[in-house]
């Protein structure tokens, strides 16, 4: 059975982002559980965190762990507790490239209980997005893939795709790619001011784990 907008009836399990101006567009409302979902950036600190926070600290006051891959600066840990998230169940993972990150993702994927966010400066080979598919969907997890936009046009197995840009006050969100039928306008979802900050060169840092390294 099909709505008219294209989205079936059965149950799909997905993950409320925390903004119900966008899990009215994402399909069954919210955030695909057992998937990965692409981010599509004009440049890192787009609004991406901002956008993700409040499905982040849900995730970690329910005791999941939310893993970060190579992200572009040192994540700004009193941000990260202003906006909610749970700091000892989140893990900073630093490998050498990106090869590194790809199979560290896919490794935590597998894992139940594990939310990963991945950086990457272009779309992974089209063999490596669906092993990190494959992983999310035998994990059951959410899985975030985050790069620039000048990659627009590639084409990637993920089911959904959005596309970011900062706005004053906020993120703008475009659905470039979804299950059913396209969205044509984006919507714009404001931020708080304390969560704005969340990735610094400078600041204090979440648990640094380098791939293959002991926790410190």
């Amino acid at each position: 059975i099909r709505r008219g907008d294209g989205v079936a009836q059965h149950s799909h399990p997905t993950q409320s982002s925390g903004f119900a101006a966008l899990d009215a567009l994402l399909p069954h409302g919210g955030w695909p559980v057992g998937a990965v979902s692409e981010l599509l950036l004009p440049q890192p600190g787009s609004g991406e965190l901002a956008l993700l926070l409040p499905l982040l600290a849900e995730l970690t006051r329910r005791g999941q762990r939310v893993f970060l891959l190579k992200p572009p600066a040192v994540p700004y840990a009193p941000a990260w507790l202003a906006a909610g998230v749970q700091l000892q169940q989140l893990i900073w993972l630093d490998p050498h490239d990106e090869r590194e990150v790809l199979w560290a993702a896919e490794q935590i994927l597998r894992e139940p209980g594990n939310t990963v966010l991945s950086w990457f400066s272009r779309a992974p080979a089209d063999r490596h997005c669906r092993r990190l598919q494959l992983a999310a969907e035998q994990g059951r997890n959410l899985g975030f893939l985050l790069r620039p936009d000048s990659g627009y046009a590639s084409s990637t197995p993920f089911g959904l795709r959005l596309g970011l840009a900062p706005v004053r006050g906020g993120v703008e969100v475009r659905v470039l790619k979804r299950r059913g039928p396209p969205v044509e306008a984006p919507v714009v979802l404001r931020r708080a001011e304390d969560v704005v900050v969340s990735l610094n060169p400078a600041a204090p840092a979440a648990r640094c784990v380098r791939a293959g390294a002991t926790a410190l």
